[in-house]
């Protein structure tokens, strides 16, 4: 019988109502310490909401991104901590110092406690502090994606050359995570497009990564029989105003539909207030077929799933995509794009478009709205796939063998 493993997790922000990073850390710890491991996860705010037996460490930061008082000015006595006035500086110049700055806290905490782990597992944090850790004991980090994609895509989607020096100087950090991932030993990565496009972006040899596919949330997502589906109700569940995820063609898609038939778009989440969704929807005027439910819990999460008629993941680009097996778990039929891994979480399970393409995303929903049937089966088989190939437990028997061959070599 193989020993338990002592397991540092480090998340540098990992919000669990938003976004692939913190339901990758929530599920993960909880999945690794059911198979009987002892995990700590050092976090930054927000608090992660841990599930499961895993301790959770918060280690104190600015937290300047914090919606309740957003890029609030420090007290004085904050500033005298050398590591708060750096990432403060960085902030007021429009710079994104979270990584490096949580990635000096973590070394700090961790300096004269590297005894009690056998292997520090980083969630793309990427810091130079997580590289100097890896010099005295076996680190691993996880990169979901390569964000010179989101930096790309970014500048491409403003003429203004104010905003694209501003993404520009937002994804600065860039140069520092490619530095510290071509000097660990060995990099997980969630799906074999990732591995790809990282290794070439990154510049870090294929044979270096170990891909260990995400699982999905099967007590959370899962279909409810007791809710009737409702005809013409299609749902999204990124309403994030960043072009990456592609809800502005989502939304062409639906007025074009409009035009034609009664049809609802429900959006999980709420938009950023007078920011470019809110400014398309009103230019389309869509403002009494789109609704945004805001933030929402988990029991209104799924059964706005089961009243869909079918779901709709629009994104450009997508490392893995959650939202796909999410909506498959709730058997839910899905019309994703060929952003980024989408295909090959999908499979054959999923109606699959090109991305950025508003008509090919009109037909297609109109096609499974005029087919019951087919809506039917695309249910089913998404369903099975989800939970032949997509649950926690294979992720974190997978990472688990995953970090013994990386503390195998580092010996």
């Amino acid at each position: 019988m193989q020993s338990r493993l002592k397991i540092g997790i480090i998340s540098y922000r990992s919000n669990p109502h938003c976004g692939g990073q913190g339901v990758y850390v929530r599920n993960l710890s909880r999945a690794l310490t059911d198979l009987g491991h002892h995990v700590e996860v050092i976090a930054g705010p927000p608090d992660p909401l841990l599930v499961g037996n895993a301790k959770l460490t918060m280690l104190p930061t600015l937290d300047l991104y914090n919606p309740n008082d957003l890029f609030r000015t420090p007290k004085l006595h904050e500033l005298t901590d050398p590591v708060n006035m750096i990432e403060w500086l960085g902030v007021s110049s429009m710079g994104y110092p979270e990584p490096l700055t949580f990635g000096m806290r973590a070394e700090r905490y961790l300096t004269d406690k590297l005894r009690g782990y056998d292997i520090i597992h980083d969630n793309q944090c990427l810091a130079y502090g997580i590289l100097s850790l890896s010099k005295r004991l076996p680190v691993t980090a996880t990169i979901h994606h390569p964000m010179t994609v989101d930096r790309r895509i970014a500048v491409q989607s403003t003429k203004s050359v104010f905003k694209k020096m501003k993404h520009l100087r937002w994804y600065s950090f860039i140069g520092m995570q490619k530095y510290v991932a071509r000097r660990l030993q060995k990099i997980i990565t969630v799906s074999d497009f990732s591995k790809q496009d990282i290794s070439r972006e990154f510049g870090i040899p294929e044979q270096r990564f170990v891909t260990v596919p995400n699982g999905i949330n099967t007590e959370l997502f899962h279909p409810l029989e007791h809710i009737k589906r409702e005809s013409n109700r299609v749902i999204v569940t990124n309403s994030a105003d960043t072009p990456l995820k592609g809800l502005y063609y989502l939304l062409h898609a639906i007025k074009g539909i409009s035009k034609e038939r009664s049809i609802k778009l429900v959006v999980i989440g709420a938009p950023k207030q007078n920011g470019g969704i809110e400014k398309v929807i009103r230019n389309l005027d869509l403002k009494d077929i789109v609704e945004f439910t805001g933030r929402i819990d988990d029991d209104r999460f799924i059964e706005e799933y089961a009243k869909a008629t079918v779901a709709v993941v629009p994104s450009l680009y997508e490392g893995f995509g959650l939202p796909v097996g999410e909506a498959m778990a709730c058997r839910i039929p899905v019309i994703c794009t060929t952003g980024g891994a989408l295909p090959e979480v999908a499979g054959d399970a999923a109606k699959i478009v090109p991305t950025a393409d508003a008509n090919a995303l009109k037909n297609s929903i109109i096609s499974l709205l005029d087919n019951p049937a087919e809506c039917e089966r695309m249910a089913n088989a998404g369903y099975e796939r989800v939970m032949k190939n997509y649950t926690w437990e294979m992720t974190g028997i997978r990472t688990v063998q995953a970090y013994r061959d990386i503390i195998a070599n580092y010996r």
